[in-house]
Order: structure tokens, then sequence, then C-alpha cells
């Protein structure tokens, strides 16, 4: 098996070892990027005269054929091969002969690899971007539908406050920008050129990183040879968003479940992305989102994984960084996955709006309001508090909504309630008023959806 090293063994590699060590297994999803940035490499080889111009025209012509392999799905990659880096040589060598052994030249497996970590990492931030994008536009269309259906609003799972639904939804438009926010940030520190550390201290040729910056689109080289080869803090840094992401898709469908559930019944998530049981006919299962809320432990187990692998490594390449590859590409396959059934389930999401109705006869959740009311005609709002909690207190005792205890009743509480207070038990009215900044006025959330 032909190796990109070897020269000083003199014995073969033992079997066990070279099973132990490979990585084609999973870095073969790295080919294409492996071909471009060696096709870059070669021509700034040949523009440098660092090889001869005729050498670095076969090379470049011999590794597009292989890219334009790769592309159709053409390309056999020999599994038994150590790596994606060795699989291609080995393809060139055999396209073209000799002169690919010149494509190795002022670059180590080490610059390479990072190189192509780096180039798939761009390409699949963008990716994750524009999916981001896309639920974004979904809730914001759910939202806009939507737009009359007041739910009740949670804290500790326990009845709140009223809330347009489509407030509770725009909040996950808010979280999604911030993780947009937070990859198009990381994706500056991803957008650096290793290449031309080689293995650890630069070389003695003489290179021009910076055309093949321009040729790869990075607009950055790095700075110093012995951590770009040893870097992987983008690698952590964008697995850390994509857990955040995660975490924040986890939420969104634990929401779904719960509002899907027949307690609530409210949401109708669509028999598309649901399941059924294998024992009890009438079941309707949320199974989808609830894969997608485990998916989160996956990427919280591949954050950890990438950064204890990391901790203790001294300067500068160590053989275990080969191991941030598979946890990298589960993650980013994870939050795909993820971002695509969701995008698509919430153009199918139905609101059932009588049942949502029904969860506001519970008339405790506008204890706020008058609370708030009594603020307004001067009472301190900590009496406010204690006087209204007594009156929800005397309501449960005697079984009594807050709209069947008499005017009479209330007056004994507090002096200041006139019959306008009654005025404030309606939904509507509720959200009418939170008319503050940000708040679940019919005002505030139409300005919601235009800035989402």
């Amino acid at each position: 098996m032909a190796k990109l090293w070897g020269g000083r063994f003199s014995k073969k590699t033992n079997p066990l070892v070279e099973e132990f060590t490979k990585s084609i297994q999973f870095d073969k999803k790295l080919a294409a990027y492996d071909c471009a940035g060696s096709i870059a490499h070669a021509r700034m080889l040949g523009k440098c005269k660092i090889i001869p111009k005729k050498d670095a025209v076969k090379i470049v012509s011999g590794l597009n054929s292989i890219l334009n392999q790769i592309k159709k799905g053409s390309f056999k990659v020999d599994n038994s091969v150590e790596d994606i880096h060795t699989a291609i040589q080995n393809a060139l060598d055999k396209k073209i002969g000799k002169s690919s052994g010149m494509l190795h030249t002022a670059r180590s497996r080490n610059d390479q690899v990072s190189l192509d970590t780096r180039m798939y990492c761009k390409e699949e931030i963008n990716s994750i971007l524009a999916l981001l994008a896309g639920l974004k536009a979904s809730i914001k269309g759910f939202s806009k539908k939507n737009i009359d259906v007041i739910v009740p609003g949670f804290t500790h799972l326990q009845n709140a406050q009223p809330v347009l639904l489509s407030h509770q939804m725009l909040a996950y438009c808010q979280m999604l920008g911030r993780d947009i926010d937070r990859l198009n940030d990381c994706k500056k520190r991803v957008d650096v050129l290793p290449l031309g550390s080689c293995a650890i201290s630069g070389t003695s040729l003489p290179i021009d990183r910076n055309f093949v910056a321009k040729e790869l689109g990075f607009s950055k080289i790095s700075s110093n040879s012995m951590d770009a080869v040893s870097d992987r803090d983008f690698v952590i840094e964008i697995i850390a968003s994509l857990a955040i992401i995660g975490m924040h898709l986890s939420r969104l469908s634990e929401d779904l479940i719960i509002w899907n559930s027949q307690v609530f019944g409210f949401l109708d998530i669509g028999d598309e992305y649901s399941t059924g049981s294998s024992m009890m006919p009438q079941k309707k299962n949320p199974d989808v989102l609830e894969l997608i809320r485990g998916k989160c432990g996956t990427l919280y187990g591949s954050l950890v994984e990438v950064m204890t692998m990391m901790k203790g490594l001294p300067l500068t390449y160590n053989r275990d960084m080969q191991l941030d590859k598979e946890p990298l590409f589960k993650s980013v396959e994870t939050v795909r996955c993820s971002l695509k059934i969701l995008i698509a389930m919430f153009k199918c999401l139905k609101v059932n709006k009588e049942k949502a109705s029904e969860l506001l006869n519970d008339e405790a959740i506008y204890a706020t309001d008058i609370m708030e009311y009594l603020v307004k005609k001067g009472v301190p709002l900590k009496e406010s508090h204690d006087i209204v909690g007594k009156i929800v207190a005397y309501g449960l005792q005697r079984k009594l909504k807050l709209s069947e205890i008499s005017l009479r009743e209330y007056r004994f509480f507090s002096p200041k309630f006139n019959k306008d207070a009654y005025e404030l038990l309606d939904a509507k009215k509720s959200v009418s008023l939170k008319n503050s900044f940000g708040g679940t006025s019919f005002k505030q959330v139409r300005r919601q959806l235009e800035n989402a």
C-alpha cells in the first residue's frame, strides 16, 4: 500500500496499526477540498518556478480530472489506504506518472489537512446559515398566518400570562438570529489559509502564500506556522455554535411536543411528521421532534469529545487531531438534517384556535393585569401584588373565577377597584396592553415580524 512517508522504515507497518491509524473511512468527505487545495498549490509551485511549469500544468490537469470524478461520484476510493490525501496522490500517480511526485513540494499533510478542514467548514457554515435563514422564514410565515392566536404563556410550565402564539414563535427567530451571528463571526476565524506552514516551521522554498489564498478564496493567511498546523480552535468553535443551535432546536421541539399533546392540543404537527405505535392503534407520536431533541445530546458530546482531545496536546501537530473530523462531520450533518425537517414541518403545522381559546379559561392568568391596574391607581407594587394574591386565593377557596367575584368583594381587598377592572379579564385586552417595546401586543409583534 503506497504511503506519503516510509523512507526511513525498514519493516512493514503491522496490519493492526494500519487499521487503527487510518482515517480514510471518514476523511474521504474531504476529497473535493483536497483536490482543490492541491490544484492551487501546484499552480503556485509552477508560478514560483519551484517545479517546472510543464509539470505543474500536468499535475493540475490530472487533479482536475480526479476532481470531476469526485463531483460525479465516479471516483473510487480505496478504503485500504491510510487517508484521502494518500488516495488522491495514488490516483494522480497512476494518471500522470512521475510528475505527481512534485505535488507535495513545500507542504506537509499537517498544513494540508488543516486546509481541507477549513475549506469544508467554510462551505458548510454557508450551508447551515442558509438553512437557519430558511427556518426563520418558515417560523415567520407560521407566525404571520396565526397572528391572532392567543395562548397561555408559561413560566415553570405553569400558566403565566396570555401571549400571542406568534410572539412565542418569534422568540425562536431571535435565537436563530444569534445563531446566525455566531456562525458569521466564527467564519472570520475559519477564513485563514494555513497552507505554506508545512510540517511546523514553514519552508526555505520561495512560495507565494498570498497567491494560494486568492486562488482558494481565503481572506487571510496564518501568521505563525506552529499555530497553523496545530490549531483546532475553529473546529471547536463551529461545533460549539452547532451545539447551541441544537439546544435552540431542542427547546423549539419541546414546545411543539407539549402543544401537540392531548392535554394542550392546540397544535397539530401533521401526519407527515408523526409515527405510530406498534401496539396502540390510536397513537400519533411526535417521534421526529423527540429525535431532534435527543440529538442535541450528540452535539454536546461532539463538543466535549474535541475539547477533551485537544486539552493536553503540546505544540504542534499530534495524531490525536485526526479525531476532530468525525465529531465535526457528525455535528454538521445532525444540525443540517434537523433544520431541513423543521423548515418543512412549519409549513404543515395547524393551529386549533378553539382549543387555544379553551386554555384561556383560567382567569388567574390576568392577575398581573389586575396588579398593574392598581399600580396605575397609585398603589405601590408590593402592596398591589399582595392584594391580588389574596384575591386569587379567595377565588380558589370559593371556586370562583375572577370574573365571578363581585365588585363589593373586590373593594373589600382595595377601594381602588371599579367596574372597569372586569374589562381586564379578556385575552385580547391583556395582550394589547403589553405594548412596551418587545412586548406581546399586536402592534409590537407586527413590528417583530417586519424585523424578523
